[in-house]
């Protein structure tokens, strides 16, 4: 893409999925993987004007910046789209120190075993006092 170009020539294939399709949200320098988000075509617009990551709220039906409430924003340093075009993997700093509304680093806090369930992190905030 040259710097004169507003919009990639690739899009993602928003039709194949019903409108939405999964974004994998990665650290830029630790590789973590952080959360699972949607996007439909607002929100990839959008991602692509701001540079930061803004999903669709499945939830609440509505766009939203990572961070909007609990300012940790995420900066999009990298956009990588899959072979079938219906996969995004957002690579991002992460500002602040969870990407997860639990208060955790990252969405992917339980390891599954044979026999049990094993928390792999604990909170790094109190999620009442953030989100209402």
């Amino acid at each position: 893409m040259s710097s004169s170009d507003s919009q990639p020539a690739l899009i993602p294939n928003f039709k194949k999925l019903g409108g939405l399709i999964p974004v994998i949200t990665q650290d830029y320098s630790s590789g973590d993987v952080l959360m699972l988000g949607w996007m439909n075509l607002a929100a990839w617009n959008a991602t692509l004007e701001r540079r930061k990551a803004v999903y669709w709220s499945r939830t609440h039906q509505k766009l939203w910046e990572k961070g909007e409430l609990s300012d940790r924003t995420q900066l999009v340093k990298e956009i990588l789209l899959d072979c079938d075009l219906d996969t995004v993997l957002l690579k991002v700093e992460q500002l602040g120190d969870a990407a997860c509304h639990t208060g955790r680093r990252s969405c992917f806090y339980q390891r599954i075993t044979r026999h049990s369930v094993e928390i792999v992190s604990e909170p790094l905030f109190d999620p009442e006092d953030v989100y209402d």
